[in-house]
């Protein structure tokens, strides 16, 4: 009945999750307090930074740890995963959800080397590296390796192709797809110009050449632009011989 939400951000899952189960004591942390104060009772919000490890929070306290979307925010994610497996419960469970940064073309899956949804992810992985995160843990089903090795069992792991625009023909994909621009359309020099402009050396006027390029490439529609969305789950052992076997 314990749920630790990492990285909650506005605390917007945090929120459901609590309304949704109100029998449960609902954390929500994050590095800065943005989120509302008007929630349900059991819901609360900390400051904390899961970055910085060890973690406060007792051992075998939690029944659900949720991650979502912390793509670049974490040094060390085998490290961070057996934190998680230390303050979970026997028996509780981990999500992890995972964006891939790279944008692929399904009319055209080999798109060259210098197309903008080539150079973005390179550039981003790049930038990233230096400055100890990494964007690319879900490579050859990284997520799924690290929690097993952390000491997790029941590991699954699940992909979703999440379409960029409003081609799709599936009218939920559809908007799915729309929405999906429009953050994207909104969020790109947010996600971007730091990175560019302090590990790549870029002027401000090249960011904003580049992410028009790549704008125009996730707009266009013939390319029919998709990212990955990775959902994975897994369990602490109930038992310290209960194994994967």
């Amino acid at each position: 009945q314990r749920v630790l939400d990492l990285g909650t951000g506005t605390g917007i899952w945090a929120i459901d999750f609590a309304d949704e189960y109100p029998s449960a004591e609902v954390v929500g942390t994050d590095i800065s307090p943005i989120q509302p104060s008007w929630v349900p009772t059991n819901c609360k919000f900390q400051i904390d930074d899961y970055d910085q490890m060890p973690w406060t929070w007792p051992a075998n306290h939690f029944d659900f740890v949720h991650v979502g979307h912390l793509e670049g925010c974490v040094s060390d994610w085998p490290a961070f995963y057996e934190q998680a497996f230390e303050v979970l419960k026997p028996g509780g469970w981990i999500e992890v959800k995972h964006w891939d940064v790279e944008t692929y073309s399904q009319t055209n899956p080999d798109l060259p080397e210098s197309h903008p949804f080539r150079q973005w992810p390179k550039l981003m992985f790049a930038a990233l590296d230096k400055i100890g995160k990494t964007g690319s843990q879900h490579v050859d089903h990284g997520i799924a390796k690290n929690l097993e090795a952390a000491g997790f069992v029941d590991v699954v792991e699940k992909k979703w192709p999440i379409p960029t625009g409003g081609w799709a023909s599936d009218p939920k994909l559809r908007e799915v797809g729309e929405c999906q621009l429009e953050f994207l359309d909104q969020s790109l020099e947010g996600f971007g110009t730091f990175l560019l402009k302090e590990f790549h050396g870029w002027e401000y006027a090249e960011i904003l050449v580049f992410m028009a390029e790549v704008r125009k490439a996730m707009k266009d529609a013939t390319l029919q632009p998709y990212l990955n969305l990775y959902l994975v789950y897994a369990r602490k052992p109930e038992a310290p011989e209960e194994t994967t076997a």
